[in-house]
């Protein structure tokens, strides 16, 4: 597929043949699994030059690997950006990311919510190395103008904000960073959207994470990461933080299976989204519920500002219950379609409780300060038959 031609495709087309060639490899279907350590060189130049990034060419699968190029140019394809980065899971991404980007002295600008390991690395990691940490809601721009300083390097936060749901704008925080100063990255995780509903790069952001463990993957089978932009950061982000800081290689065989799943990506996010949506508005009503988090909801606090910058609300759902902790726990063990875990984006309904899972590095005091309620219930809407998993959830909250 010509570049040319390949700009002029579909997403759901290019998710399918970005990438690959068969007629270059011997015709298969498939894209082959390289299962190789370190590759052969005609000569001790055409060594040095690989080594030295004067020629192109793989050379050890630390850096890279002709099946993981293929997935990193599709990555690249999709969400817009000139480069990707797979790794060997997202918080590999994440910290591959920042150990390249921030040194001791620098600050990074936080949404106030973020995914629990994420926090943990940032709080209880990168402040040991004299990196500032600083906290704002992202949701308030005027706080946000008002904790950007000389030494923030990074601005950082996911939207939607796990576990939470709040959504933030952006454009509109793209446009702060960058007119205080050019030099800030702004990092956006689309883990929770993918490129199929919203790609940040093109609202204004430098890169673009993600935990290609869920969506992207897609089947629950996989832990990988990614991490997209422009060509010289993801150069320097492989070059530093994936080969000398983490070491978070991916493996040949959980690429192809990202490959696999990137295929149907768009009819899958389609799916989660027409679920969830029914789902919302289901719990929207039922007397048991206190109160639903999810973007597709008219009356949801973030909904113009998700309908502006994403295709769809996406798979996700947070909400509290009347009764509280006891009662979202009484539900969750009620459950019998659904499956009580982590992690999300499988074809798999799954649900499970924040605060004592996903979110539990955070102490009862910071999740207080950093917006996760202690009765809050996190639903990843599955590809089941809608009214199957309704019926589980309503024979869950019953009395």
């Amino acid at each position: 597929m010509s570049s040319d031609t390949n700009s002029k495709l579909s997403f759901a087309t290019r998710s399918v043949h970005a990438g690959y060639d068969s007629t270059a490899n011997e015709g298969s279907l498939n894209p082959p699994i390289y299962m190789t350590s370190t590759f052969t060189f005609d000569n001790v130049e055409q060594g040095a030059g690989r080594f030295a990034g004067e020629q192109q060419g793989h050379f050890y699968s630390r850096i890279s690997n002709p099946t993981q190029e293929i997935l990193e140019t599709r990555l690249a394809n999709l969400e817009e950006g000139e480069a990707a980065l797979a790794t060997a899971s997202g918080m590999g991404a994440i910290t591959a990311t920042l150990w390249t980007l921030v040194a001791p002295g620098d600050q990074i600008l936080v949404d106030e919510t973020l995914y629990g390991c994420t926090f943990s690395f940032m709080e209880h990691g990168l402040k040991k190395f004299g990196v500032d940490i600083c906290y704002a809601d992202f949701t308030n721009h005027a706080e946000v103008q008002s904790k950007l300083t000389d030494q923030t390097k990074v601005v950082y936060f996911e939207t939607p904000v796990n576990p939470n749901m709040r959504v933030i704008d952006i454009a509109a925080i793209s446009a702060l960073a960058k007119g205080y100063s050019d030099a800030i990255k702004v990092i956006v995780d689309n883990t929770y959207c993918t490129p199929a509903l919203q790609r940040p790069l093109t609202m204004g952001a430098d890169l673009v994470v993600h935990s290609a463990t869920k969506y992207l993957g897609g089947h629950g089978d996989l832990i990988a990461g990614a991490v997209v932009g422009d060509a010289e950061t993801i150069h320097q982000i492989r070059l530093f933080g994936l080969k000398d800081m983490t070491g978070a290689v991916i493996a040949p065989i959980t690429v192809f299976l990202i490959l696999r799943g990137i295929k149907t990506l768009q009819l899958r996010m389609e799916r989660h989204c027409q679920n969830a949506q029914a789902i919302a508005e289901m719990l929207e009503q039922h007397p048991a519920v206190d109160q639903v988090f999810f973007p597709g909801l008219k009356n949801d606090p973030w909904h113009n500002v998700a309908a502006k910058q994403m295709d769809d609300f996406g798979g996700m759902i947070a909400l509290e219950l009347k009764g509280g902790y006891k009662a979202g726990v009484r539900m969750l063990n009620k459950l019998k379609l659904a499956k009580l875990a982590v992690s999300l984006g499988d074809a798999e309904t799954l649900i499970q409780h924040p605060a004592s899972m996903t979110h539990s590095v955070y102490t009862v005091e910071e999740r207080a300060e950093h917006g996760i309620s202690e009765g809050l219930v996190r639903i990843s809407a599955g590809l089941e038959a809608v009214g199957d998993i309704i019926a589980d959830l309503e024979q869950a909250l019953a009395d």
